[in-house]
């Protein structure tokens, strides 16, 4: 019971952080418990704050904040076929749901997986509708039941579920402090090490989320404070200046991890390598750059003579290498020393490729100028007929200049839980067809419900999260029409939907037994612990994010003794959820699985037969679960 339990429930955040300070500091836990002392001394006392002023970022409801992201999940993501585009094949995730509800849910099967994270949440401008715990005075079980109370259709039903958040309010900024950390501190979770996270905001906010990005990810892991010039003039009925800005915040899971961050080659930078040597063949041409540099940073290790013809070369201030690199670069060639009016000049060889022939790309710049919002509604314009369905959307062409710092990693997951539009999933499309790699996104959105007089209400959406699943399979459909001809696999390409929903199987609560035969009718109605009409599809994508496997992991459906049984990575798991007879035992463990996980009802309360199961798979050395 306790792993069943377990398993139905998401990662629990606070025992995961539990256990990595176990592995760590050791000699801080007693009997399980963390002994505040011993930690104390373990990391020096010089270095513990404990009362007194010290820097932070605090709020109005912060510790709750953090009860709410302590607080574990009981629900899944239930698979909509009739909503996706090639179900079974398809690499990329539409997710409907509330967002943090989402994020707990994949934290098991997503954690340190996901490469990039890009959201533009509610700016908290004063009329923004989002979602928050409004009951911060609740307790930790009235929270969990309430926050797993989901109508069939994934919506949490919880008062105040849309709430405005006017300037008026007393705790204006901390509610939407309250909002944004728990799902920052799960997106930090599901970042790989060295994944990113780029979050959008204007100067409502940006103040404040730079400093809760700061306590998250760690200030030693901010990467860059990027401007955003969203526009190009306008303004005449502003009052004092025209704002033709916004930011995106970037902050890495650990910097050190990250390494050169770099766009695609620019084919415009190609004309100035206009000089080749004797390694042309491998590196191409090079274009010259000056070694000296009157950087402000004064570094005494970088002032020293080169020498050459007999001749001290002295910088002006310093050079941009170390004395070892100047020195290795002119044995190896790679200094251009010219005699100038002045004296001596002193350039190196940048070549257009590194030493394994892969081009040079370009370097980010933090002022991005463009693409313009109006762009933005220009798409849904394209892609809709009525630029008017979903307002001020962000450009795919901003998220796409991120997404290009992919361009040399095949295998990354891009995620956005406040997909809106699903800009960002157009842009990784788009980024695919234009690039070998193989990056897969995951988007969430809320169903927010479309006011009835609303453009998007008028051409038949009801909720935002049907505005963007649409738009990702009209951009699939026309890629699909583009390419049919010159690329056999653009078949394959579609995205699978998915609504958060109630789990499959029942949840023990212990509370409220009192007796003995309280306690026998409640064991009565686990006797199979899944839910009266679970379908079994959707009990299979439940225990797959339960068992820490992604959503899109190539499932093989297998025949056996007339039974329908699901296999995962190579055979090495396997599901049975429908039947299960003695003779599909010896056919089963010929597979040479290494894990076998079992719904209670295929044994029709045969104890014998699913004691024979369990016996025969710890002869086999196969693990064996029944949930």
């Amino acid at each position: 019971m306790d792993e069943n339990t377990e398993l139905g429930r998401s990662l629990d955040v606070t025992a995961e952080v539990r256990r990595r300070l176990m592995a760590v500091v050791p000699e801080a836990f007693t009997e399980g418990r963390l002994d505040i002392a011993a930690l104390k001394r373990s990391v020096g006392g010089e270095n513990v704050v404990e009362t007194g002023e010290r820097y932070a970022l605090t709020w109005a409801g912060k510790s709750d904040a953090y009860r709410v992201l302590q607080a574990p999940t009981t629900a899944t993501l239930r698979p909509q076929r009739d909503l996706s585009v090639n179900f079974d094949e398809a690499e990329h995730v539409f997710i409907e749901g509330e967002n943090l509800e989402v994020l707990k849910a994949l934290q098991r099967a997503y954690f340190g997986r996901v490469k990039l994270i890009y959201i533009d949440p509610p700016y908290n401008t004063g009329s923004d509708s989002f979602i928050y715990p409004d009951r911060f005075q609740e307790s930790k079980e009235d929270y969990l039941k309430r926050i797993n109370d989901l109508n069939d259709d994934g919506s949490l039903m919880r008062e105040g579920f849309f709430r405005k958040n006017s300037k008026e309010s007393g705790h204006y900024h901390s509610n939407w402090l309250s909002m944004m950390l728990p799902r920052l501190y799960i997106g930090r979770n599901l970042l790989r090490e060295d994944g990113l996270v780029l979050v959008s905001c204007d100067d409502n906010e940006v103040h404040d989320l730079r400093l809760l990005m700061t306590e998250v990810f760690g200030e030693e892991n901010f990467v860059v404070q990027n401007v955003w010039k969203k526009g190009y003039g306008g303004g005449s009925k502003v009052r004092h200046v025209v704002t033709l800005h916004e930011y995106v915040l970037c902050y890495a899971r650990n910097k050190d991890a990250l390494g050169e961050l770099e766009l695609p080659p620019d084919p415009r930078v190609r004309k100035y390598y206009r000089f080749t040597d004797g390694k042309v063949e491998v590196r191409g041409p090079y274009r010259l750059q000056p070694l000296a540099t009157t950087s402000m940073d004064e570094r005494e290790n970088l002032r020293y003579p080169i020498l050459h013809q007999g001749e001290e070369i002295w910088p002006e201030k310093q050079w941009q290498w170390s004395p070892e690199r100047a020195e290795a670069a002119l044995a190896n060639d790679e200094l251009v020393i010219a005699r100038t009016d002045s004296g001596w000049s002193v350039n190196y060889k940048q070549y257009l490729k590194d030493e394994d022939g892969v081009e040079r790309g370009a370097k980010p710049f933090s002022v991005l100028d463009g693409p313009y919002t109006q762009s933005g509604t220009d798409e849904i314009k394209e892609i809709f007929g009525n630029g008017k369905v979903f307002p001020f959307p962000k450009p795919r062409n901003l998220i796409r200049q991120f997404i290009n710092l992919l361009h040399t990693d095949t295998d990354a997951i891009v995620l956005d839980f406040f997909a809106g539009s699903c800009p960002t999933a157009q842009a990784v499309i788009e980024f695919n067809a234009e690039n070998p790699g193989s990056c897969r996104f995951i988007c969430v959105q809320l169903p927010e419900e479309c006011e009835p007089d609303s453009e998007a209400a008028k051409a038949g959406f009801r909720n935002i999260s049907g505005i963007g699943r649409e738009r990702i399979r009209r951009v699939v459909d026309g890629l699909k029409a583009q390419f049919a001809l010159t690329d056999p696999g653009i078949g394959s390409l579609g995205f699978k939907s998915f609504l958060l929903a109630p789990s499959n199987f029942k949840q023990w609560r212990g509370d409220g037994i009192e007796d003995a035969e309280t306690l026998a009718a409640q064991l009565q109605m686990f006797a199979a612990g899944e839910k009266p009409g679970a379908a079994v599809e959707d009990m299979l994508f439940e225990l797959l994010l339960k068992f820490g496997q992604p959503l899109t992991v190539p499932i093989e459906t297998l025949t056996i003794g007339g039974a329908t049984v699901y296999a995962i990575n190579g055979r090495a798991m396997i599901f049975i959820l429908e039947k299960f007879t003695l003779e599909m035992i010896e056919p089963l463990l010929a597979l040479k699985p290494r894990e076998v996980v079992a719904i209670d009802g295929v044994f029709h309360d045969s104890d014998e037969l699913k004691t024979n199961l369990d016996l025969q798979c710890r002869d086999a050395e196969v693990r064996f679960t029944c949930i």
